[in-house]
């Protein structure tokens, strides 16, 4: 699988899947006029991987906002990675959220709440 490159743009977050290198990003902002169209490509892509390659796996999600739908899209996205840790894949989701962004972080509590399997790890940002 190719590592997927797509820049942030005002509505939508930069995707980096290095997929080679076990390493997936989403950074920015997540409401693009159709969650479902943007988000697609990307769920095939880690299906794909998630059924041909092996190896850890880490995916990090550093949004400072995003829509019901993209959570809906992330939601999605998050379900194979669980899968494959149930079934003795390391895969840790790293949610990432800026310093007293209580609302992002909460968000990130609820999808934690959704994992038994791959490690959830919150991850404060303190301002630079």
């Amino acid at each position: 699988m190719d590592r997927i490159q797509i820049p942030a743009t005002s509505r939508s977050p930069l995707v980096d899947f290095d997929f080679p290198a076990g390493r997936l990003t989403l950074r920015g902002e997540s409401y693009p006029e159709d969650a479902a169209a943007f988000y697609g490509p990307l769920l095939q892509a880690l299906r794909g991987h998630l059924e041909d390659g092996d190896g850890p796996l880490t995916f990090e999600v550093a949004l400072s906002y995003f829509n019901s739908s993209s959570a809906k899209a992330l939601m999605n996205l998050f379900m194979p990675l669980e899968d494959a840790a149930e079934e003795g894949r390391d895969v840790t989701v790293r949610w990432l959220y800026a310093e007293g962004d209580d609302t992002i972080a909460e968000a990130g509590e609820d999808f934690a709440a959704d994992f038994s399997h791959a490690r959830f790890e919150m991850v404060q940002e303190t301002a630079a």
